[in-house]
């Protein structure tokens, strides 16, 4: 995948990828001055990167009014 469309397929703009690129945060092929990103080592770093939503328990009492 080249970087001008993982942009739209992550919800971010290109520069994202770019500095993940440059900080080696994520693997990426470089063919002569072209980088590829692998739409699978995109989707397993959105997917390592997740975080959950935690359940809040709700209180014992109301609150006071």
């Amino acid at each position: 995948m080249r970087l001008s469309p993982s942009g739209p397929t992550s919800g971010t703009t290109v520069r994202f990828p770019r500095r993940l690129i440059a900080e080696r945060r994520i693997a990426f092929v470089k063919i002569g001055r072209h980088v590829r990103i692998a739409e699978s080592v995109l989707n397993a770093y959105i997917d390592g990167n997740t975080v959950q939503p935690i359940r809040r328990r709700r209180a014992r009492y109301g609150r006071a009014a």
